[in-house]
């Protein structure tokens, strides 16, 4: 008896299996849309997010096909995601819990129907079923070049072909990828900092708007200015817009003594405060010179590794590095000393040139960095300008 009742869930495995590998008909009234959610209350919600849906009433399926899944139980989860070397997946699941989960997070949902002619529709939902077998469903994420919203394009454009012709001139906006980052998040927020210390100068270049398509919302205007070719005549490639659910907007705020901006003011008041009492004084605060030091480099080797030791595309050239020095770290004790060597006095000497660099790039649109941290760079170059003259002078 249990042996045939093992047989028995084997035989429906099999047949489900060999059901989804078959890629069975829809039905002419079979609709593929494009689900485009709004932002949502948490960090990684705060872009939207892009899913397909394939739904044909006649055969009872009602799915979406959503790229942005990634499994928490992953071996080594974190150390993969801070490596760029997780692993996000494309899920199925039905359509109103999906759905109903958003609604409940009070994230507005958009569906964009698609102008599709039978053969096209069956190819995209042949695609997304292949796609979803457990040997094709994994994918390298990248998160300006491959993830839930790129895949959106990048799926309709392997299975339209030269049919498919995205406008590239229907808006004048011109945004690096930076900006295109901070139109989603508030500037004077950790999250936004956090962003701004990570990636590096390869995202303050301008973006096209074939790459603005990164976040779901682009995804939403890149399809709604799309066109399909059939026979010499052009059709827009969606024929309806829906909204799903309109959310009741509730007003982001902000607790400013918690910001980057109040923290990093409080910080560097503080190192301006124990200067001026240094050079009153003529004495020098060895540990805050040390700590200076320590701190910094340990931030440098961190930003250092994310561009040398992972595969994350966004994180190289860092010219946050300029006043996170990674080597500072290695001369806390020559600095916390009461009588340096005389060479420290050269290397603050530099530390000041790459501080400056730092407002080079900067003003020149090398790269832009957080706002949250004026404060810190103008107490740290009064800091290392009285660490030289006093190391000078004595």
């Amino acid at each position: 008896m249990k042996i045939n009742y093992i047989l028995a869930l084997l035989l429906i495995a099999l047949t489900s299996s060999l059901a989804r590998a078959q890629y069975f008909p829809l039905s002419e009234t079979a609709e593929v849309s494009i689900l485009t959610m709004g932002p949502g209350a948490h960090l990684y919600d705060k872009f939207g997010h892009s899913a397909f849906r394939v739904y044909d009433e006649s055969q009872g399926i009602d799915l979406v096909y959503n790229y942005g899944v990634y499994d928490f139980n992953t071996p080594n989860f974190y150390l993969k995601f801070a490596q760029g070397k997780l692993l996000y997946k494309l899920a199925v699941s039905p359509y109103t819990p999906f759905i109903e989960s958003y609604i409940a997070e009070n994230r507005w949902v958009k569906e964009q129907i698609l102008d599709l002619s039978y053969t096209e529709k069956q190819n995209v939902f042949n695609y997304l079923e292949n796609n979803a077998k457990p040997e094709n469903k994994y994918y390298q994420y990248d998160f300006f070049f491959d993830n839930c919203a790129t895949k959106i394009r990048d799926v309709l454009v392997s299975v339209l072909g030269e049919k498919l012709m995205y406008d590239s001139n229907y808006t004048e906006e011109a945004f690096t990828f930076r900006e295109l980052i901070q139109k989603n998040v508030y500037w004077n927020s950790w999250g936004s900092l956090g962003m701004d210390v990570a990636i590096g100068a390869v995202v303050d270049k301008k973006a096209t708007l074939w790459d603005y398509q990164f976040l779901p919302n682009y995804v939403f205007q890149g399809a709604a200015n799309a066109s399909l070719t059939r026979s010499s005549v052009n059709k827009a490639l969606v024929k309806e817009t829906k909204t799903i659910f309109t959310n009741s907007p509730s007003k982001e705020t902000s607790f400013f003594f918690y910001s980057p901006l109040f923290v990093f003011g409080i910080l560097g008041f503080l190192i301006l405060i124990i200067t001026y009492n240094d050079l009153k004084k003529n004495i020098r605060s060895r540990f805050l010179d040390a700590s200076i030091f320590f701190i910094t480099g340990i931030i440098g080797i961190l930003l250092l590794l994310l561009w040398v030791a992972t595969d994350h595309s966004t994180t190289v050239m860092n010219y946050n590095l300029l006043w996170a020095f990674p080597v500072s770290i290695f001369f806390t004790k020559a600095i916390v000393s009461k009588t340096p060597k005389k060479w420290i006095k050269r290397y603050v000497f530099f530390i000041i040139l790459l501080l400056c660099l730092v407002g080079i790039h900067w003003i020149s649109g090398v790269q832009e960095f957080s706002y949250g941290f004026i404060p810190l760079f103008i107490a740290l170059l009064v800091r290392y300008l009285y660490l030289f003259r006093f190391l000078k002078n004595n």
